[in-house]
């Protein structure tokens, strides 16, 4: 299952000022040095908090609390931020961005209770899953509550946000699909896994940054190339977590390093490393142990990651990485400058030295 690297902290209320004044966004790397915008994206999202516990109340108290069981757990709201930065190349006052904000991290909460009960994933966020907590079953139907509750706010806002949820609906279902069926014969593995990517984790960053355009009343261009930026950052962003679970030494990752490989993800680096024709006894070797699929040995997963690690295919991946971040800060382009742009560059930058 390809995760969205989603760790702890609630930026609506995590957002910290440094002694310069500048905002750091939890691990996100993103900087606002001017106090009017960072207040105003603060307060978009403080908002989103307030909103997205009112919408997944329920006249049955124990869907309340189940559909409100990962909104109290955090995250890095890292839509709902992008649907704050976007609105402040229009109005960011408008009650809508906050609406807009609030039906993409519904639709993204959907999907991960959905995600938790097909990887059997006991832990979300730092806490019990809803599916471990209570059933398969329940954590499946309270996804399908919030998906309901995220096209209701979208009704709020118009038949134009309404369409766009659904076609991101769509999207992020075809690329569940996709990965779960794999390359078929004749696909190419690593085209197939990016687009996976841009299918599950793209699709619904570029409709957030869409949304906070669009809904903030920017300008029909300013609200394209917001979307084509959040499409490319979400997938250079996912592949650098694809990174760090090879090149950390820590959990900086949000989970123990090498667990795609313990798990048998195929992640970029593996897929370039099976592709690779480098004939030295380090490449042919690492070749060897990663066709064997999930290493559950502790002895084939140390040397497995070591290799990883020194291999020609964590450099590619690298630069891979680095190619996804750099084409996002060149669709920032007819964007005006200003604190708000100069903060989504801040995260091309983040993303592009995280995994260096």
């Amino acid at each position: 299952m390809i995760r969205g690297g989603e760790g702890s902290g609630v930026t609506g209320s995590g957002g910290r000022r440094s002694r310069s004044g500048a905002a750091q966004f939890g691990t996100l790397g993103l900087h606002l040095a001017d106090p009017h915008s960072e207040e105003s994206v603060l307060g978009v999202l403080a908002a989103v908090e307030a909103e997205l516990l009112a919408s997944v109340a329920s006249a049955d108290p124990f869907v309340t609390e189940a559909a409100r069981h990962l909104v109290e757990a955090g995250g890095k709201r890292f839509r709902p931020l992008l649907v704050a930065l976007g609105a402040q190349f229009g109005d960011p006052t408008r009650a809508e961005v906050v609406s807009a904000a609030v039906v993409v991290e519904l639709t993204h909460l959907a999907t991960l209770y959905h995600d938790d009960v097909m990887d059997e994933a006991p832990v979300r966020r730092g806490a019990p899953s809803a599916n471990s907590r209570w059933t398969n079953s329940v954590a499946i139907l309270v996804g399908d509550y919030l998906f309901a509750r995220a096209a209701d706010v979208a009704a709020e806002l118009g038949p134009e946000a309404v369409r766009l949820q659904a076609r991101t609906f769509a999207r992020l279902v075809h690329g569940q699909i996709a990965e779960t069926v794999g390359p078929r014969d004749g696909d190419d593995p690593v085209a197939h896994y990016l687009g996976v990517i841009a299918e599950k984790t793209g699709s619904l960053i570029a409709t957030s940054a869409h949304f906070g355009a669009r809904f903030g009343g920017a300008a029909p261009e300013h609200v394209a190339a917001l979307a084509g930026y959040g499409e490319t950052i979400g997938v250079a962003f996912q592949l650098s977590d694809d990174l760090l679970d090879i090149a950390s030494e820590s959990t900086e990752s949000g989970k123990t390093p090498g667990t795609d490989l313990r798990e048998g993800v195929p992640t970029l680096p593996v897929l370039y490393a099976l592709g690779s024709d480098d004939a030295d006894a380090a490449s042919v070797r690492l070749r060897e142990i990663l066709a064997t699929g999930p290493l559950t040995d502790d002895a084939l997963h140390a040397e497995a990651l070591n290799l990883l690690r020194e291999s020609p295919a964590l450099k590619r991946s690298r630069e891979t990485v680095r190619s996804y971040a750099e084409d996002a800060r060149a669709q920032l382009a007819p964007l005006p400058a200003g604190p708000a742009r100069r903060a989504l560059e801040s995260l091309c930058d983040h993303i592009a030295d995280r995994t260096s």
